[in-house]
């Protein structure tokens, strides 16, 4: 007989199984870097609702008064929570400003300073 020329069974199953590894290491590689990339995405779109908020607090004709205060806002076509907190400072004419943003899910339950995917501060010059 002479020499069979192609595969056997057994190498193609062979091939096949390496086949199979090599795929699933590379579709939870992309599932990995999809969830991550959707993270990144929430962190930098909340940390632009913190920083607008910011800057109306300090634009704001009469600047807010310490204490909490918190409020719902679009951006991006999606909902945010924030709440921000302003506190005196050791100098007199600063005060510090700490705001918390999450994005609004359905069912979101707890302090929102809890949840939130990001924390900016910053300073508001004291009232006058």
């Amino acid at each position: 007989m002479k020499g069979a020329r192609g595969f056997t069974l057994l190498e193609v199953l062979v091939a096949l199984a390496i086949f199979a590894l090599i795929a699933a290491s590379v579709l939870t590689a992309s599932a990995r870097s999809v969830r991550t990339a959707s993270q990144l995405e929430n962190k930098t779109l909340a940390m632009w609702v913190a920083d607008n908020r910011l800057t109306e607090l300090q634009l704001a004709d009469t600047p807010p008064a310490d204490g909490r205060d918190q409020g719902q806002v679009e951006f991006a076509g999606r909902r945010w929570s924030w709440q921000s907190e302003i506190q005196a400072t050791s100098e007199p004419a600063m005060r510090r400003v700490t705001l918390w943003v999450a994005a609004e899910e359905r069912g979101a339950r707890g302090d929102l300073r809890e949840r939130a995917q990001v924390t900016l501060s910053g300073f508001l010059g004291a009232p006058q």
